[in-house]
């Protein structure tokens, strides 16, 4: 796990120091881990998992699948600012009780 630990940093470009400032865990820590001197704990993978939601979890610890989760079936922001409706017409009211249609 050591290994894809690290590949993982060189995919994203995080050095052992920034992973462990971003995690809030010591850089102690995350260096064995790195070396393999000792296992990440649950802790450890919670908050990996936390911070980089983006990461396969299942990658990580067994090397099955790829290293990134596949992304969700979500709409796009632009489909989600279209509007189901169409706007026909638009009508102003005046204080002098008249009004405009605007088509």
């Amino acid at each position: 796990m050591n290994k894809r630990l690290q590949q993982f940093l060189n995919a994203e470009s995080i050095s052992q120091t920034q992973l462990a400032d971003t995690m809030k865990v010591t850089r102690a820590g995350v260096s064995h881990i790195i070396s393999g001197r000792n296992r990440p704990g649950f802790d450890f993978l919670e908050s990996l998992v936390l911070h980089y939601p983006e990461l396969n979890l299942d990658w990580l610890i067994t090397g099955r699948g790829k290293m990134y989760k596949k992304p969700e079936n979500h709409d796009s922001p632009d489909e989600q600012l279209k509007p189901s409706k169409r706007i026909a017409k638009v009508v102003v009211f005046y204080d002098d009780n008249s009004f405009d249609e605007i088509i």
